[in-house]
């Protein structure tokens, strides 16, 4: 699916390109409609003229005014000759070795400045619909598969206790962007219950983790830990959620999302970021954890 809409995406932009190149093609080869200016015309009569002079007798350098009116020439032939000799316009001519015609090249021959400004305007459109084609093409396409927005190792349970317990009661993992904190083992069957997603996240309550994401319900802030207190407090607005990421205070209208987490054979913690858990809702108390210590941020219940 995603590989056809990438290939729609571009035939429709080179049939755009195609197109715009074509209807200035044609403006190019539409005649110009307007009126010479008198001096122009004047000189344009004057070269005609000149032309035919020239055209009616052949002169060179040793052709005498004599000979010319023996010719037929008339009064203007006679006179052009004079000066042009004076002039050095004519010289003389002798054999010479005839040049192979080269013809000249069509592209770079008679181009003029709407021609050079249709071209410009049709190479920088091919450029932004280029940009533009690749930029969706690397929204569009798929995502690795590790990071944010896929399924994440976090380590071996045991190992994810020590990282608990070396963080204070926190355990931060930025690749997940998550927080991983113990969850007690006599809140999990209150989750059972309380918990629409329970299954989901089974596993990991059973094991005794939990995985959260780090932003908050409210308006999508980052919500650090508090040591004292033991709780996570938002410092946008005040909100509070215990240790699991339960509402305890402010205007957060759920507790904090978390993900799915399953535990493999090797007994380590795999958490599937792409997919984010609504938060418990409000009033939902698991563990029973009170704040500990002073709190980080006082409680708000507004904005």
């Amino acid at each position: 699916m995603i590989v056809a809409l990438i290939i729609g995406i571009v035939v429709l932009a080179l049939v755009a390109l195609f197109a715009t190149g074509a209807s200035l093609r044609r403006r190019d080869t539409d005649g110009a409609i307007g009126q010479l200016a008198g001096e122009t015309v004047k000189r344009d009569r004057g070269a005609v003229d000149v032309d035919e002079d020239a055209a009616s007798i052949e002169t060179d350098v040793n052709t005498t005014s004599t000979e010319l009116v023996a010719a037929g020439a008339s009064a203007r032939q006679v006179e052009r000759l004079a000066a042009d000799t004076r002039s050095g316009a004519l010289v003389a001519s002798g054999p010479s070795t005839p040049v192979a015609y080269v013809p000249p090249d069509p592209e770079t021959l008679g181009v003029a400045r709407r021609q050079f400004l249709n071209r410009g305007i049709v190479t920088m459109f091919g450029l932004g619909l280029s940009g533009f084609g690749a930029a969706c093409i690397a929204f569009l396409w798929p995502q690795g598969s590790s990071g944010f927005g896929s399924a994440i190792n976090v380590g071996r349970i045991a190992d994810i206790e020590a990282a608990i317990a070396a963080g204070g009661g926190f355990f931060y993992v930025p690749e997940g962007r998550m927080w991983v904190t113990e969850f007690p083992a006599n809140g999990v069957e209150k989750a059972q219950s309380s918990y629409g997603f329970y299954p989901q996240v089974e596993q990991g309550l059973v094991a005794g983790v939990t995985a959260l994401f780090q932003t908050c319900p409210h308006l999508g802030c980052r919500v650090p830990e508090c040591q004292t207190s033991q709780w996570f407090e938002c410092p946008c607005h005040g909100s509070q959620y215990n240790r699991v990421g339960e509402k305890k205070g402010g205007p957060a209208p759920r507790g904090m999302d978390r993900f799915p987490m399953e535990v493999n054979a090797a007994d380590e913690l795999i958490v599937n970021t792409a997919v984010i858990i609504q938060g418990p809702p409000v009033g939902v108390n698991t563990t029973g954890q009170e704040a500990e210590g002073p709190n980080c941020i006082g409680s708000a219940d507004g904005h």
